[in-house]
């Protein structure tokens, strides 16, 4: 199969609102890829149909394709010929690495058309937005292989990516799938949370539940396995540690690996989180945590960052024994026997007085909020439902739009992202806080393109400037430090209430209230 073909189908699903259709143009994609007779070819196109790369990462980013070659006049790159060339981009290490990987990406590139560089680099960067994410993919690939889509969807919770699932769904059917088991050392997705206003909306007082510290960390999923061949007491236990998006960061987070190998078990699956904490024990803002994702391999950085401390919330396998099925209150009682020190703060209630009291101490302490959970769950990887509840005190800003983005994949033709600009109190000045384009209905899209456009100022590629008169309200996760704005400070997670008609600019909220 042509990398051509991959990309015709990439557009086509962007270009259409209907999840029917969606469907059906991936799927047939991949029953092309099937009839290839390549186990992998079906992988690959599935990955890069969801916009993702087999390999996750190649060590190239933005800077590494900011220039490239002239695009080739004609397409000629097969799919697997582009698999093999990022996998051996990945490869290169060492010595003279960065003159091989420019070089092998100008190769690269030199084959690939226009519209094949487009696609490439936002495959690479993780910026490729064409609407296939796993509510069109999975039903495509069940489609695909005619099999009932629970079975792909279980299979993909517990092998963490869909690429493997529409291979073995393709070659092997219904019993290839069900032959899908968690797997130590492998990566399965995580289970996410709901939300709720407050704590009332989750704790109703009729019916048992578990009312949990959220704490505002990086979230782990840690794989514990004896070491294959001969033992060796002094390297212990192999600990593998993997973020929520399942990048491995074992090698960033020393402290944790040391402290999962004091376990006295042969094989592990824990979920929990780390969390850089103050002497006095209250969290330091997150940035200080997120420092420690940041790729480093030298010991001496490592050891100029802040420690960070482990939780433990869930425990997935022990010693053999799967336990993703077995309700909450079982892992609960499992995970307390193998790591009594480690535990998240966890109360067990059904009284809705109590869940708030402990809500409100939770956030004196200076966590983000709770997770309720209902202790009869079973662990729901990938999805959020009413097994886990978060509940996070809103908070929220009227801010000034002073610039606005053009759409892409399923939002082209729409004006998206928006640009969120605070008051400064000592010049009067707009400054620019952050950006989102979340909490927007396909209504409010259509309205604000039509109200964006017409307090157009000016272009810069595909940012259009506004004259600063339409307020906003937002809700954000709270306020970190930037160095990307000139505020120095940028909202984590805003996403858009409602547009407030009834503000003019010279009300909205200032830098000195967001700080």
């Amino acid at each position: 199969m042509q990398l051509a073909r991959v990309i015709e189908t990439s557009a086509a699903v962007a270009a259409t609102r209907s999840r029917t259709a969606k469907t059906a143009l991936l799927a047939q994609a991949l029953r092309e890829a099937a009839d290839a007779s390549s186990a992998r070819l079906v992988e690959v196109v599935a990955d890069y149909l969801a916009g993702t790369l087999p390999q996750r990462t190649v060590g190239v980013g933005w800077r590494g394709l900011s220039t490239l070659p002239d695009p080739a006049p004609e397409s000629t790159m097969a799919v697997l010929e582009v698999d093999a060339a990022l996998e051996d981009l990945r490869a290169l290490s060492g010595t003279g690495s960065a003159a091989a990987r420019a070089a092998a990406v100008d190769t690269l590139f030199a084959r690939a058309t226009e519209p094949e560089q487009r696609w490439l680099v936002g495959l690479i960067t993780g910026e490729l937005r064409q609407g296939a994410g796993d509510g069109v993919l999975l039903p495509a690939i069940a489609q695909a292989a005619d099999v009932p889509e629970t079975l792909v969807r279980r299979a993909v919770m517990l092998a963490g990516f869909p690429g493997p699932v529409a291979r073995a769904a393709l070659a092997g059917g219904a019993d290839a799938l069900e032959a899908i088991r968690l797997e130590v050392g492998r990566p399965l997705r995580p289970m996410l949370a709901g939300s709720a206003p407050a704590v009332e909306d989750a704790v109703d007082g009729s019916r048992e539940v578990g009312v949990e510290t959220k704490l505002d960390g990086i979230r782990l999923q840690i794989h514990l396995a004896a070491r294959p061949g001969t033992p060796d007491a002094a390297q212990g236990p192999v600990v593998r540690l993997f973020t929520r998006s399942l990048e491995e960061i074992t090698d960033r987070l020393p402290e944790v690996v040391e402290a999962v190998r004091a376990l006295d078990a042969t094989t592990a699956v824990l979920d929990g989180e780390v969390i850089a904490l103050q002497d006095d024990g209250r969290p330091h803002p997150f940035q200080v945590t997120g420092a420690r994702t940041a790729s480093s391999a030298d010991p001496e950085a490592l050891a100029r960052k802040t420690p960070v401390t482990t939780y433990l919330f869930d425990l997935l396998h022990l010693d053999g024994r799967d336990l993703v099925d077995e309700p909450a209150h079982e892992r609960w009682a499992a995970l307390q026997r193998l790591a009594p020190g480690l535990g998240v703060d966890r109360l067990v209630t059904t009284d809705p007085a109590a869940a708030r009291t402990f809500f409100a101490d939770v956030l004196v302490r200076g966590h983000e909020g709770v997770v309720v959970k209902d202790p009869a769950a079973p662990y729901a990887a990938g999805r959020r439902g009413a097994g886990w509840v978060k509940v996070k005190p809103r908070r929220t800003a009227d801010l000034v739009v002073t610039g606005v983005e053009w759409g892409s994949g399923r939002r082209r033709g729409w004006l998206s992202n928006i640009h969120l600009a605070a008051r400064d109190p000592a010049t009067g000045e707009l400054v620019m806080v952050g950006k989102t384009f979340k909490g927007m209905t396909d209504a409010l899209l259509a309205w604000q393109t039509e109200r964006f456009l017409a307090l157009e100022t000016g272009r810069d590629g595909h940012v259009v400037h506004l004259r600063p008169e339409q307020v906003v309200e937002v809700a954000y996760d709270g306020v970190q430090t930037s160095r990307r704005y000139p505020g120095g400070i940028a909202l984590r997670f805003a996403r858009v209430l409602r547009y407030r008609d009834d503000k003019g600019p010279e009300e909205a909220d200032t830098l000195d209230a967001l700080r």
